[in-house]
């Protein structure tokens, strides 16, 4: 098939839109919805000026999504000097899988000319997930330990860097996936988080002063475009899956939109538009008091983290460990 734009040879078709791209108009259109992203969430704040730039933090694991995303905020801003990026990659301890991801990241952070600050388990915590894995005190799934402790290390050092901004490559596929889990879970309540946590511009969310704000300006893409544009550009991606990923339910809220999209095109979408629309209003419902506080946050005893428990869960899964 032949480009809808220029009649070159198109490189995909998206069946949710009809259109059929070259790699060029395909390049194009992925930069277009990630910088149309930045701009609806009001990630670019009015007062930043060159001699107070923003400084955001991107959570760069080596993968397709943060490599990706870290290339199209480099080429949109690099010429911005309120804007400074720094990536940020966390080794879990994952042997051989993580050590080639970091080859990537440190690649990509010195073609670009980006501050790259690399940290891991074993030196923030002593333990490494292959160990994790291994002992599992808790009966858990890998990725509910990992996903604890990647969270503190990533709003840790986003605190420590004076970020403005925590930025993540989560896709179109990724949030659709969080949205139907959350929907069938019935949990509103974590459907008002999302919102105020990562996913409302930042003029509509909730009072978050004790967190660094998160964005995900890679949201609305596909998960197969972001990988196709990660190939067209040759970008230093590091495609493989994690070994310890076994995400059950997820996999298959995965497997059921892939089976929809293929079915209906279009779906991820519609679901996406309708539950940013639906966590507005749930944030709204579920807001804090009168002096718009929220959840009754208070300082782990442990390591003094912002928790809503005594001992945080990241302190109390080290425990488990020891």
């Amino acid at each position: 098939m032949d480009c809808n734009r220029c009649g070159e040879e198109a490189v995909m078709h998206a069946a949710y839109s009809g259109a059929h791209l070259c790699a060029d108009h395909f390049r194009e259109s992925v930069e277009k919805r990630v910088r149309r992203r930045v701009r609806r969430d009001d990630l670019v704040p009015h007062d930043a000026t060159p001699e107070d730039p923003q400084t955001w933090v991107i959570g760069l694991s080596g993968g397709k999504d943060s490599v990706v995303l870290t290339q199209i905020l480099h080429e949109t801003f690099a010429e911005d000097p309120r804007i400074e990026l720094v990536g940020l990659t966390i080794h879990e301890g994952i042997e051989g899988y993580r050590d080639r991801s970091v080859d990537a990241c440190v690649e990509l952070a010195n073609d670009l000319g980006i501050r790259h600050e690399l940290v891991s388990y074993e030196d923030e915590f002593g333990i490494r997930m292959d160990d994790v894995v291994e002992d599992d005190p808790e009966n858990m799934a890998a990725c509910a330990y990992c996903g604890v402790f990647r969270r503190d290390v990533l709003s840790r050092y986003a605190e420590d860097l004076d970020a403005d901004l925590l930025l993540t490559g989560h896709n179109l596929d990724d949030e659709a996936q969080t949205a139907l889990m959350n929907f069938l879970e019935g949990d509103v309540a974590q459907i008002a988080k999302h919102f105020d946590a990562s996913l409302g511009p930042l003029s509509e969310r909730g009072d978050q002063e004790a967190f660094v704000p998160r964005a995900k300006p890679l949201r609305d893409v596909p998960e197969k475009e972001v990988a196709l544009y990660a190939h067209i550009e040759d970008l230093p991606a590091h495609i493989t899956e994690c070994p310890h990923s076994s995400e059950a339910y997820r996999g298959e809220i995965q497997q059921l939109l892939y089976d929809l999209e293929e079915n209906h095109p279009g779906t991820r979408h519609s679901i996406i538009a309708g539950y940013e629309e639906l966590a507005g209003i749930a944030a709204d419902e579920y807001g804090g008091d009168e002096d718009g506080d929220r959840a009754d946050l208070q300082a782990c005893v442990e390591c003094g983290s912002t928790t809503t428990r005594e001992v945080c869960r990241k302190c109390s899964l080290l425990e488990s460990l020891a």
